[in-house]
């Protein structure tokens, strides 16, 4: 069903290959362009959710599409901005992390919902969004900050920061994962 929190989830989708797009002719507006639209698709992260929780229109379309929306948003900017080099070789690391987790957390999660086993989101984890997104941003626009703002600086700190809290909400969506998963298994024979 088509409605305001799903179109939202939809156009972050669209934006994706517009902000990879902006990678590819390098200039300062384009990283401010390419910043203002990665801004309008965590913007339209946080309203989806919200208007479908307040409107009363979460759907199995949303749940589906939502953190989709996220992981290819996420890994794309983190791909480009590894590809691109604006970020030090030191940095590919976190981004790695954080993609590795995101694919993990994607799988435990599908694993789990055939078992009917909900997998909520906790606090921690926003806050990892909310920094990861934040130092992407900063890496996104790079040297074309004003030099008074240490853009790449601030940003592969906070990817650092985002990939630590990323080791300890994965760890976290594991263990619960393993829990569920050994109770389904069969007892052992001696």
């Amino acid at each position: 069903m088509l409605n305001l929190p799903n179109i939202l989830t939809m156009s972050r989708i669209v934006i994706i290959p517009l902000v990879v797009a902006t990678f590819f002719f390098d200039s300062p507006a384009m990283r401010w362009t390419a910043l203002g639209l990665f801004t309008m698709a965590g913007v339209t992260d946080f309203f989806d959710g919200y208007l479908a929780r307040r409107a009363n229109q979460v759907s199995a379309m949303g749940r589906f599409l939502d953190p989709i929306a996220d992981k290819l948003l996420v890994a794309s900017v983190l791909m480009m901005i590894v590809a691109f080099d604006r970020v030090g070789r030191w940095s590919y690391l976190p981004a790695l992390v954080i993609m590795l987790r995101e694919i993990l957390v994607s799988g435990l999660r599908e694993f789990l919902a055939e078992l009917r086993v909900s997998v909520p989101v906790t606090k921690l984890a926003k806050a990892k969004t909310t920094v990861q997104m934040i130092a992407l941003g900063f890496l996104i626009v790079g040297s074309a900050s004003p030099t008074w703002i240490p853009a790449e600086f601030i940003g592969e700190i906070g990817i650092w920061i985002a990939a630590a809290i990323t080791l300890i909400t994965g760890y976290d969506y594991l263990k619960s994962g393993i829990r569920h998963m050994a109770s389904d298994l069969p007892p052992s024979n001696p």
